[in-house]
């Protein structure tokens, strides 16, 4: 009902206008379209001189979240995708091919020996370390998976 409404609504205000527009002299008509022209030529160059390439770009970018929205990316997600680039890359996670050193962890090597349950002394071969990190490793996640497992076990009591 709503759109017969403003249909109509619509349509009267058209009439109204290009009657009043009919009745008006071509002189004024041709001099008044001249000047909006002027004018509107003055307002697009200052606003081209500001944020031109943001200005020149905008309709390419709209048009084209048309085709990302098929693919399954809508505008929120692209801002939330900008957003987390934006966070890695300030981490230091995501670098785009700037070198940054990977090693700029605090902990010294007699600590990483001491975790390991190693004796520097013995001069311990690499694969012997890795080994002994595997083991952690695996009594790490095996941990994890237990205290996970008791979790859900006492979700399963509280739901009953």
């Amino acid at each position: 009902m709503n759109i017969i409404i403003y249909t109509v609504l619509i349509l009267t205000i058209l009439y109204f206008f290009l009657r009043f527009f009919a009745s008006i002299n071509s002189k004024k008509i041709s001099k008044s379209v001249r000047i909006l022209i002027f004018i509107g030529l003055i307002i697009f160059a200052v606003l081209f001189a500001i944020a031109g390439k943001f200005l020149l770009t905008l309709p390419l970018t709209i048009a084209s979240l048309a085709l990302l929205k098929l693919k399954g990316l809508s505008l929120f997600q692209l801002i939330s995708l900008y957003r987390l680039i934006q966070t890695l890359r300030n981490s230091g996670r995501f670098s785009f091919n700037q070198s940054f050193d990977n090693n700029s962890s605090t902990l010294s090597i007699n600590e990483a020996y001491k975790i390991l349950n190693l004796d520097i002394n013995k001069k311990p071969s690499k694969e012997l370390v890795n080994k002994t990190y595997q083991k952690i490793q695996k009594k790490y996640i095996l941990m994890y998976h237990q205290r996970l497992q008791d979790c859900q076990r006492l979700l399963t009591r509280l739901k009953k």
